[in-house]
Parts: structure tokens; sequence; C-alpha cells
């Protein structure tokens, strides 16, 4: 087994939290939660894929 890059193993745990904050902000029928919890999604899943870019042209991946 490869070793574990512990930056994208953060940013994929925040992706999952903020998806799941998502459905419970439907669920209690929260609009301000929904679009929060979704801008935190863009934005932690955009810095994921920005971060694996850097590491793939570093040669680190």
């Amino acid at each position: 087994m490869k070793n574990i890059k512990w930056i994208l193993m953060v940013y994929a745990i925040l992706a999952a939290v903020s998806l799941g904050t998502i459905g419970i902000a439907i669920g209690e029928r929260n609009t301000v939660g929904t679009v929060l919890a979704f801008i935190l999604f863009a934005i932690v899943m955009g810095l994921g894929f920005k971060t694996k870019r850097k590491m793939r042209e570093n040669g680190q991946l």
C-alpha cells in the first residue's frame, strides 16, 4: 500500500461532512444552511482538486 496523502484525506472528509450537512439542512428546511453548506462543499472540493493538481505537477503523486 502506498503512503497516504493526509491533506487529500482531510479534504475528502471535509467534503463528506459538508455533504452530510447539506442533507441535514434540507431535512430541517433551512435554506440558509443548505446554501452555506453547498458553498463550503464547493470550496473544499475546489481546494482538493487544486492541491492534487499541484502535487501531480511536482511529482508527489
